[in-house]
């Protein structure tokens, strides 16, 4: 591996000073070994070799484009592997790939669940004085801990207006809060 990485940090160099057939070189090479790399990442993934091609094209313009960001005093295989790491991940969120591993080959490994506190009663009296909508929106995010996507899908609101309105909420909230606190002094 320590020729392959000399011999394509020697062909850069050269392409870099202007050698035309020392960069068509590199790509060659260059191309070769991440084609193989390409492989193994989408037969880790889960997938075939359709893609290798694409990942592989993706990543040599890249490193066309980015080639004055490696810095010659340093190895050129991590510079070209995390280039490559970055296309791979891009082809698979285009394919919407993810991985799906079986919770029985990782129990072992998870922590323990964390105890959810029970929601106290002024708090809960709190947030039931809140209006419907808005109290919808701080149990779904706020307690049970939904997204803001999911819970503007159930309210019939965009994302954005939900973390607005859940902003706005929690400031009414605090602001009964403290008066009550207030109250009791």
């Amino acid at each position: 591996m320590r020729a392959v990485e000399q011999r394509l940090a020697e062909l850069m160099r050269a392409a870099r000073a202007g050698d035309a057939a020392a960069y068509r070189q590199f790509l060659a090479d260059a191309g070769a070994m991440l084609r193989t790399n390409a492989r193994a990442a989408l037969a880790r993934a889960g997938r075939g070799n359709a893609e290798v091609e694409d990942i592989v094209q993706e990543t040599l313009l890249a490193i066309h484009l980015k080639r004055e960001s490696w810095s010659e005093d340093r190895p050129i295989s991590p510079w070209l592997n995390a280039i490559a790491r970055y296309k791979l991940v891009d082809v698979l969120r285009r394919l919407g790939v993810r991985r799906a591993i079986p919770i029985d080959d990782v129990v072992d490994e998870l922590p323990a669940p964390a105890e959810v506190p029970a929601v106290d009663a002024d708090v809960r009296r709190l947030v039931d004085a809140l209006p419907e909508r808005s109290r919808r929106i701080v149990v779904a995010m706020s307690i049970e801990g939904r997204s803001a996507a999911e819970v503007g899908r159930d309210v019939g609101m965009n994302e954005g207006a939900v973390r607005v309105a859940l902003h706005r909420a929690l400031k009414e909230l605090a602001r009964r809060y403290r008066e009550g606190f207030d109250a009791h002094r």
